[in-house]
């Protein structure tokens, strides 16, 4: 019985490509026909690894733009060489298998990925819009993995058909892959159950700028539920390898936010005061007024000055946690991704 080894088809695009050759293919042996079509996986599953490490690294998806396009010249590239091999033998099954799951990969990258970008764009804007980003992402990792897996039940019954024993294997960019794969799935639960808290704190910070006291005491009651909340889900999630260190990260952003919430009370108190002074001030200076007025009218200014003063000590603290913890949130994450993803170049 011939053998042959297949590679293992992971992640987004353990994809095909075809190139033309410097040698001599003979396509009446079932080994090199398969063997032709295996063998364009690493050029292809290269090419992504340099679109995926440049987003991971610190890229957006319209910076590295030009390496998706680049993907997807290559793809339809591959589709039409394919379609020209002939069939083995009258059986075009593993032929029209792979030039299908090609065209899928096509569509994809072409149109799915293509709205990925623009999706991108709005992303931050609020955390349905971020979550819809995520979620187009992993639809689109969906469709190609059910397109692989079709294509890969095919080779095994191409192989089964011509009495040729596959012997499983994973080549190195595949084992990359999958690794991607798993570390990205892992970040992209724990940013979500970040992003939440985060992007709810800059709604306060927005109310606090128009001194809204309503909408600060609405947003700050936000913040400590997303942030309770969002501790409640860490509990439930497993690094990646044994590596805890964005949940641990996360929870110290967490934890920073819902002791934030739970300082509104300095907050509000001070908008109160300023609110309140304003309307004494303007009775003050309409009217007449006694030592007793004056006594009172200072007495007010004293306690406003005072609930100032914690407003800003308060404020400067905040401030000073909030940059450690999100310094450390995005050292965290550049060493995750460091660690586990490493830089491809082309």
């Amino acid at each position: 019985m011939k053998q042959i080894k297949t590679y293992s088809l992971f992640f987004l695009i353990t994809a095909l490509l075809f190139s033309t050759a410097s040698y001599s293919q003979d396509f009446s042996d079932p080994v090199q026909y398969m063997d032709y079509i295996e063998k364009a996986n690493d050029a292809l599953t290269e090419k992504y690894l340099v679109y995926l490490s440049g987003m991971s690294h610190g890229k957006n998806a319209r910076k590295v733009e030009k390496r998706r396009l680049e993907v997807v010249d290559a793809i339809s590239n591959t589709r039409y060489s394919i379609v020209g091999m002939p069939p083995f033998k009258g059986d075009r099954t593993l032929r029209d298998t792979t030039v299908t799951y090609l065209k899928i990969m096509n569509s994809v990258f072409n149109e799915d990925y293509g709205k990925i970008v623009n999706l991108e764009d709005i992303a931050e804007q609020s955390y349905d819009a971020m979550e819809a980003y995520m979620l187009a992402k992993e639809k689109a990792n969906e469709k190609l993995m059910q397109a692989a897996d079709k294509q890969y039940e095919m080779e095994k019954k191409f192989a089964a058909s011509h009495n040729i024993k596959l012997i499983e294997a994973e080549t190195e960019t595949s084992a990359k892959m999958k690794t991607a794969s798993a570390v990205m799935k892992h970040y992209n639960e724990v940013y979500l159950i970040f992003f939440k808290s985060y992007k709810q704190e800059a709604y306060l910070t927005e109310a606090l700028n128009q001194k809204k006291i309503n909408a600060v005491e609405q947003n700050l009651n936000s913040l400590q539920t997303f942030s309770e909340n969002g501790l409640a889900k860490l509990k439930g999630i497993k690094g990646y390898s044994g590596d805890a260190s964005l949940i641990i990260s996360c929870r110290n952003m967490l934890n920073f936010y819902l002791d934030e919430a739970k300082k509104g009370s300095a907050m509000t108190d001070y908008f109160l005061k300023e609110e309140n002074f304003a309307k004494l001030k303007k009775q003050f200076d309409a009217s007449k007024h006694t030592q007793k007025d004056v006594d009172q009218y200072n007495k007010t200014v004293e306690e406003l000055n005072a609930t100032g003063n914690a407003y800003n000590a308060n404020n400067a603290s905040l401030n000073k946690e909030r940059s450690s913890n999100l310094d450390n949130w995005n050292k965290t994450v550049k060493k995750y991704m460091d660690n586990y993803i490493p830089y491809q170049q082309r």
